[in-house]
């Protein structure tokens, strides 16, 4: 078949969980699939250039729209929220569309004969309107409008809190329009399959999970120190920044009171200002930006803290953690839509607020946490393949064009509490 997937930026290199999961399933599928990717260029050229040729190498052709998506800071970005009040569409999806990303794929369509499309998340079935009643898949990385509510739910300022709710309400109507709009929904775990089914009203709803590099993760050779603790993921996430908060504002701070010599690593991807002058008074606590390779620090960490409240799909850092025998303490929304069971393979915690005596106490007994950590690893490596998982997108798209499901049903996925 040839797909044209339609995204943001090239998925290379893998740094943030979308990119990690784009890549590792395009990658394997275009061994016996054509694969086309119409991507924006990005601030530097050079990054794409570079990811242009990697893709050419494994037989994926890459198609730029010349038009970068705006940035998240500086005035304009403020005044392009505030402009995006009289629009009906959610700012995210307006600013991920353009004339130039419509005439890109209106002209690949003309010259290509392409047997299903894919949005690579939900806001890019905007400028996929232009393709008709062609065959489309979304790839709903979240329920984008789940994660907007959570916002509403956790921030305390009312201007805030109420253009939150704007967005979410504008959110609730596009993810029901372009659900109903394409052929097949692929979430990333069954809770947000359910969601897509009750909350929008499409059955045709199909999950492929996020997943694992087997071989790059179970080589990790861990030398633990019981009372380091590590964060990691993306700061370009508000999410992630939420939580990166909590940890300094209230955990790490109680967990030093109890472990003095507790350390904390902040492990990702383009850090704020605003988070990099607060560390620079912050005892025990060390930021990682832009790190080619998170190994080193899944195997040295004792413990990694998610200490999610936002958040949607399903967290690729724990099922990283748990792969290298990193044990993981999170909350209930960090560790959602994965088969994971509390008390057996992780910790999950039901309050943020209980999160530090979670920690001491994997700090305090490591021979534990290890074992929690091992049984996490076994079921991860058995279960979360990307290998697996792409040969399960493959007979999502393959029964697209037979309009049938595939013949293999998800598993359910869920976080069991003891």
């Amino acid at each position: 078949m040839h797909i044209t997937i339609v995204g943001g930026h090239l998925p290379y290199p893998a740094t943030a969980g979308n990119r990690i999961r784009t890549l590792n399933l395009t990658l394997r599928l275009a061994c016996d699939h054509r694969i086309s990717l119409i991507f924006h260029r990005s601030a530097d050229a050079n990054a794409d250039r570079r990811a242009a040729e990697f893709f050419g190498d494994h037989g994926v052709e890459t198609v730029a729209v010349d038009q970068p998506i705006p940035a998240k800071s500086g005035p304009a970005f403020y005044a392009r929220l505030a402009a995006n009040l009289t629009s009906s569409l959610p700012y995210s999806v307006a600013t991920h569309n353009s004339p130039a990303l419509i005439e890109v794929i209106r002209r690949h369509a003309a010259q290509n004969r392409v047997d299903l499309w894919q949005a690579e998340g939900v806001p890019f079935m905007e400028s996929m309107k232009v393709l008709g009643g062609t065959r489309k898949v979304v790839m709903a990385h979240n329920v984008e409008s789940q994660i907007w509510q959570r916002y509403q739910e956790t921030e305390r300022k009312p201007h805030k809190r109420w253009y939150i709710g704007h967005q979410w309400r504008k959110f609730e109507r596009f993810e029901r329009w372009a659900f109903a709009e394409s052929t097949r929904v692929v979430t990333v775990s069954d809770e947000d399959a359910v969601l897509v089914r009750d909350r929008f009203g499409t059955d045709r709803v199909d999950v492929v999970d996020n997943g694992i590099d087997r071989a790059y993760f179970e080589t990790v050779d861990a030398d633990r120190e019981a009372d380091r603790i590590v964060f990691l993921g993306s700061f370009e996430w508000r999410p992630n920044l939420d939580a990166v908060r909590l940890l300094l504002d209230s955990i790490f701070p109680r967990v030093r009171a109890a472990v003095p010599t507790a350390k904390l690593d902040l492990v990702g991807r383009n850090p704020p200002e605003s988070l990099v002058s607060r560390l620079l008074a912050q005892p025990n606590v060390t930021l990682y930006p832009n790190v080619p390779d998170i190994r080193p620090f899944l195997a040295r960490s004792g413990v990694m803290a998610v200490p999610l409240r936002i958040g949607g799909g399903s967290r690729l850092k724990i099922l990283e953690a748990l792969a290298s025998g990193l044990p993981v303490v999170s909350t209930r929304v960090g560790a959602e839509g994965l088969r994971l069971v509390s008390g057996r393979d992780l910790v999950v915690v039901d309050e943020v607020e209980s999160m530090a005596d979670a920690i001491v106490d994997d700090i305090r007994h490591p021979d534990a946490a290890q074992a929690r950590a091992a049984s996490g690893r076994r079921l991860v490596l058995e279960q979360y393949d990307w290998d697996a998982l792409a040969a399960r997108l493959g007979r999502v798209w393959e029964s697209c064009l037979l309009d049938l499901r595939p013949t293999e049903a998800p598993q359910r996925s869920t976080v069991v509490m003891n």
